[in-house]
């Protein structure tokens, strides 16, 4: 066989009969040794993946009505239809969300958030970012952040660290294409990564496409191109690698499907939970749909809530029941609330004064409801939390440095979760 690396170790001939077997001795004295040590490695592979830390971001894009899921207001004009119902201690929620209800004891409410943007596109950038949006500047978004930080947990991830399901997530910003999202359906298909040619002829291709893209590159010295062949060489890893396993959700017994849910959000939570299994830093699931400025009651009634209760009750109590939730946090946000005056359409528009948001796990604690609004709904009567603080809680949670600050392209500092400070009551 030819040696095409001209290594005299790389054929049967570039070592002697003698040599050979000398090792051949000495590797069958260790095989037993092996074998032990093989086994006390995978158990410490093992505890040392359930160490890892993650998060999952339920994003409800659209703007959810937390007066109607989180903070009701029953007897008040601006209550709604629907009833609360007891979760933990004195906490209640909407009574379409009984499954949630009763891992309420892992989540904790924030009540008293007031955000900055009450229009889709800047309110999904701030909530995402900590950042209001700037034509100067393009902030990471928390996933981006997040996959950074806890990227060397596990060195040999070919996943990438972020992965968006069902749904278009906000960008890297300046951190670069290596922490942008890897978008994926809600049963776990990727598009255009599907092995169309035989492994061996693709990775000559691939090898000769990277000695053009490196030639490129030092020419050039362009930075766009070095994160594009560094993106895709990840994508090469992925595709020839066994933790593409980590996204066949049909391998799931159909009780599990059915527990979660079989529409596409609960398939996607499912999911995010496989790949908090295989490592992925951070997962954002996208459940849509929650712009009701008109019959916003039998929407959330019929279809909004018992999708997410489902999904979000199943998805809690799996990772808590696999060990896993005391390390994974979980986010539940959209980009603002909604108002609570009911408008001539029987419905709410959009509201950023006074609103809910969820989190829970990984070192976040549960069972609370933390501030409030006044008995209307129409203001924050206790300290205002933004996004800046939601994010900062949440990766205090994760172990994350709040010292921790990027230069930006054009030379500024930017401080993790820009600056926003603890809430101190979710700190374990």
């Amino acid at each position: 066989m030819q040696n095409r690396l001209n290594l005299p170790w790389a054929t049967p001939s570039g070592m002697s009969r003698r040599h050979f077997v000398k090792h051949l001795a000495g590797a069958s004295a260790m095989a037993g040794t092996a074998a032990l040590m093989g086994n006390s490695i995978q158990a410490q592979a093992e505890e040392m993946r359930k160490n890892q830390k993650s998060a999952i971001l339920l994003w409800m894009g659209g703007g959810p009505s937390t007066i109607d899921i989180w903070d009701l207001k029953p007897g008040a004009a601006t209550g709604g239809e629907f009833r609360p119902i007891s979760t933990t201690g004195d906490m209640q929620i909407c009574e379409h969300m009984p499954l949630t209800a009763k891992q309420m004891h892992h989540l904790s409410i924030v009540r008293s958030m007031s955000t900055r943007e009450a229009d889709h596109n800047r309110g999904r950038y701030y909530m995402h970012t900590g950042f209001v949006p700037n034509p100067n500047i393009e902030h990471p978004g928390y996933g981006s952040v997040i996959a950074h930080e806890l990227f060397s947990q596990r060195e040999d991830l070919a996943i990438p660290p972020f992965v968006s399901i069902g749904g278009a997530s906000t960008g890297p910003g300046f951190l670069g294409m290596a922490w942008a999202p890897f978008s994926v359906t809600s049963n776990g298909r990727i598009r255009n990564l599907e092995m169309k040619l035989e492994e061996k002829r693709l990775l000559q291709r691939m090898a000769a496409l990277d000695v053009i893209e490196t030639g490129f590159i030092n020419r050039t010295r362009g930075s766009a191109a070095s994160e594009h062949q560094k993106v895709l060489k990840k994508t090469l890893d992925l595709m020839t690698s066994e933790q593409m396993e980590a996204f066949r959700v049909e391998k799931e017994p159909e009780e599990m499907k059915e527990m979660y849910g079989t529409n596409g959000f609960g398939q996607g939570c499912l999911l995010a939970r496989r790949l908090v299994e295989a490592g992925v830093p951070f997962i954002e699931v996208d459940l849509g749909g929650w712009d009701n400025h008109g019959g916003i009651f039998p929407t959330l009634a019929d279809t909004k809530l018992p999708q997410l209760d489902k999904a979000m009750g199943a998805l809690t109590a799996d990772l808590e029941q696999r060990g896993l939730l005391e390390n994974t946090a979980i986010i539940w946000m959209g980009e603002f609330g909604r108002t609570p005056r009911i408008n001539a359409g029987a419905g709410r528009d959009h509201w950023a004064r006074s609103w809910s948001c969820v989190v829970g796990g990984a070192g976040i604690k549960g069972g609370l409801a933390v501030g409030a609004t006044s008995s209307d709904g129409m203001a924050v009567e206790t300290e205002p939390f933004s996004a800046e603080d939601l994010m900062a809680t949440v990766c205090k949670g994760l172990g994350i440095s709040l010292e921790t600050t990027y230069t930006s392209k054009n030379g500024r500092p930017m401080k993790i979760a820009a600056g926003g400070k603890l809430i101190r009551e979710l700190i374990a």
